[in-house]
């Protein structure tokens, strides 16, 4: 996005974030200090226990009853200059592990 939508692509995602909160998932907005050619400017982050839980974030706003994303997403698209990419990561945690800990 062009630095001036900053702002606005931040209230989509802060929206986004609140609908994973209503659906019980951790989530978090990352803004990358430094980064590659044509690499993200911003980055949202869900932490689903389990694979079934993202996609009524993705589709739903959060499961059954929740926001229906898709105008959301078509707003968003308009300040875009890339499509957004989605990535599935996994992170096995030690148990009893704190998370962001060592």
């Amino acid at each position: 996005m062009l630095p001036v939508n900053r702002q606005r692509a931040i209230g989509f995602i802060r929206r986004g974030g609140e609908a994973a909160r209503a659906a019980g998932l951790d989530n978090r907005l990352l803004v990358p200090l430094t980064r590659g050619h044509g690499g993200a400017a911003l980055q949202f982050e869900v932490e689903p226990a389990s694979l079934d839980q993202l996609e009524p974030v993705r589709h739903h706003g959060g499961g059954p009853g929740g926001e229906d994303i898709g105008a959301r997403m078509h707003a968003f698209s308009e300040i875009l200059l890339a499509p957004p990419a989605v990535e599935i990561r996994r992170m096995d945690r030690t148990p009893g592990a704190r998370p962001g800990g060592s």
